[in-house]
């Protein structure tokens, strides 16, 4: 599959643009991903059985409760590492925390960080320190296809795609893989509003609308709707229009969007102060650093 070229080939239909974040913004998945597949097979597969409530909390924290919310998660991985040699808590029992310097060079040199990519470079590499990490997320795949089925949207997304139909090409904008987004889209009957599923297999978010919708649409009709910094990021690298999800308050935010916020979006009175009172308020629901 040329993922590029899907990305590039995408048809303007409408004058208005906009991508939707998946976990944690249109679906309510991101707690159970995390809390059920993600940070078990983390404790499992990196040795941290002996501290698995400092790791759970490490986990937790970087995936759900930060600005580094959302991310990539093989980012993530590289992040709850270094905090957990850098937690006392955890030291002090002697674990023997994984070295990441294979996953640290391979984030440098690889913008399409998904299983492919990486089941090709331990391939080539046969490195064994990312043979783990591709045991770690496979596993975490098929943990989720085993558990998270049968959650619908949060409450006001479909008001916000019925408001959108014939006005907005609308894609997905996901780290998540594209099997994954795919089956939780049509198993909600919702996947037929949608131009385009852009995963992690399509490379980054920022990439996602840069190829998408850049030089497609005039910058102020293209809006990025995300439940994370990483999200917000990726708007702001390409020029482009954010409206939070705040985590804890996603109900409210649909609400808004669907009530104010599209209504600014398609008059041209978005940017500036409305969206900057949406960002300000954003920015204080996420910490950056954790309390311990």
């Amino acid at each position: 599959m040329d993922y590029m070229a899907q990305m590039t080939s995408l048809q303007k239909k409408h004058d208005f643009f906009i991508g939707f974040d998946s976990d944690g913004c249109v679906f309510d998945s991101m707690e159970i991903k995390q809390k059920e597949c993600f940070c078990p097979c983390f404790i499992k597969h990196f040795g941290l059985q002996a501290a698995s409530k400092y790791a759970r909390e490490i986990w937790e924290f970087v995936n759900l409760y930060s600005k580094t919310r959302g991310c990539n998660r093989f980012l993530a991985i590289q992040r709850a590492i270094a905090l957990c040699k850098a937690r006392k808590e955890i030291t002090a029992r002697g674990l023997n925390i994984a070295d990441t310097s294979a996953l640290d060079t391979w984030i440098k040199e690889e913008s399409k960080l998904g299983n492919p990519a990486l089941t090709a470079k331990v391939a080539a590499s046969a490195n064994e320190e990312l043979k783990k990490l591709l045991a770690w997320s496979v596993e975490v795949n098929e943990r989720i296809a085993d558990m998270v089925y049968g959650i619908p949207p949060f409450p006001g997304v479909k008001d916000v795609l019925d408001s959108c139909k014939g006005k907005v090409d609308m894609i997905v904008v996901s780290q998540t893989p594209l099997e994954a987004l795919a089956r939780e889209w049509k198993e909600n009957k919702i996947d037929n509003y949608l131009d385009q599923i852009c995963g992690q297999e399509h490379g980054t978010k920022t990439e996602h609308l840069k190829f998408c919708a850049v030089g497609k649409y005039d910058a102020d009709k293209i809006l990025m709707i995300g439940d994370a910094p990483g999200d917000q990021k990726a708007a702001q690298a390409n020029g482009v229009l954010f409206f939070p999800i705040i985590p804890g308050r996603e109900e409210e935010c649909w609400s808004k969007l669907n009530s104010e916020g599209l209504n600014h979006f398609f008059n041209g009175t978005y940017s500036g102060a409305y969206q900057n009172s949406l960002v300000a308020e954003f920015d204080k629901a996420l910490p950056e650093n954790p309390s311990w």
